[in-house]
Formats: C-alpha cells, structure tokens, sequence
C-alpha cells in the first residue's frame, strides 16, 4: 500500500460486506446455547434490531443489554463462543462479491477500514477474515482482564462514526477531507451521517427507505449476495 494513498475505502459491516448482522447472530447464539433467558433475551433482540432498522435506536440502552453477557463469563469462555460462532455462522456468508469489493479497494492502494457499530470483540475476527487491518468498532471496557459489560469512548454508532474515524485519521496526521476520493459503503440509515461526509457513498443491499433515499441523492446502489 502507498505510503501516502490518496483514496480511502470505509466499509459498513453488518448486511453490507457480511449477509447478517453479527450482533444480532451473536444474541441469538447466545440463547440458542442456553445461557440468557430465551423468551425476554430473544424479545429484546428483536426489539432492538427494529428499532435500529427504523433508525431510533438509543445506542447506549441497546449496549447495555448487549453487552451484560460478557461481564458475567470468563474470556476463555466468551472467546470459545465467538471463534465457533464465526467459523460456522458468520464465515460462510462472505460472498465472492464482497471479498471482490474490498479487493479492488486493496489492488488500488486505498486506505481501508471496517467502521462498525458493533463492538470489538465480536468484529476483529471477521476483519481478519477480510485482510482489513483498520477496525473502528465499539470499543468494550476491561477491568482485571475481564469485559466489565460497559462501553469505552464514543461508540461507532450514526455520529459517532465521523467521531471515531476523525480520531483515527488523526492518528495518521491526516483527515478525511485530505483524500481526493473518500468511499463509505453501508446498508443503513443510521449511516447517513458518514455517507454525506465522503466524496463517495455507495448504498449497499438498501432497504425501501434506504433505497430512496440514495435514489434522491443520486448515490450508486449496489448489490453484494453470495448469488452476485
């Protein structure tokens, strides 16, 4: 990769390089294994993720509930869970059409990075499955080498994104003004603030809403299935 690359990539996780939602994969494993109470535990999941599709979701109650499981199993444990919910859930629904996207950014010398709302933990995993060294997700607080069940920072959620990626670019000594071409690809409404601060938003699997949207904006949409 250049040392200096003039375009940087951004990519959306959940049903846009991936055809799921690893959050929501990671609490139905959870009650799938026994270890939450599957009727409240499957009911809140559910009530969540319509919200965050409708685009009302208050992140911080959301990580509450997500995050509780995790300060109350060992690491061991925690990482048992997530490498088997990986290899057999989450790995197999990487396209072609996906690996192919991140590569023509890669083959370009683009700067890249996953930016998520997820958390970390679930998510750094599946980075490495990419080849995607940059990960700006919801970092988890660790107290005693144990998640305390809290988030740490802003989490990378709608107008958090922006927050998280300027933090990381500075880091670099740069800005995301700095790249004559900046690419964002996602799914969702919630990424509406970050996708109107790239040169280049790109709709990925758009739901209705989503979909007219980009439509107005003239944004490309494209679609990345295992069928693609």
């Amino acid at each position: 990769m250049p040392t200096n690359p003039k375009q940087i990539a951004l990519f959306d996780l959940d049903n846009t390089l991936i055809e799921m939602d690893s959050d929501v994969a990671w609490a139905q494993y959870l009650v799938e294994l026994g270890v939450v109470d599957r009727d409240w535990y499957s009911r809140r999941n559910d009530e969540f993720y319509a919200k965050y599709k409708a685009g009302t979701l208050s992140i911080f109650e959301f990580l509450e509930f997500q995050l509780k499981p995790l300060a109350t199993h060992s690491p061991a444990q925690l990482h048992a869970w997530r490498d088997t919910l990986i290899t057999e859930r989450i790995a197999p629904k990487i396209s072609q059409s996906a690996r192919d996207l991140v590569e023509s950014h890669r083959a370009a010398g683009d700067l890249m990075a996953i930016v998520t709302a997820t958390n970390r933990f679930i998510t750094a995993p599946i980075a490495e499955l990419f080849g995607i060294e940059n990960l700006i997700a919801t970092e988890l607080e660790e107290k005693d080498g144990r998640f305390t069940g809290r988030p740490e920072g802003v989490p990378s959620f709608r107008e958090g994104k922006i927050t998280r990626v300027a933090q990381w670019l500075a880091q670099r000594d740069t800005a995301l003004e700095a790249f004559e071409r900046s690419y964002f690809y996602s799914d969702s409404l919630n990424d509406l603030p970050l996708m109107s601060r790239v040169t280049h938003p790109v709709v990925v699997n758009p739901d209705p809403s989503l979909l007219a949207h980009a439509k107005a904006q003239n944004w490309p949409v494209i679609l990345i299935t295992s069928q693609a």
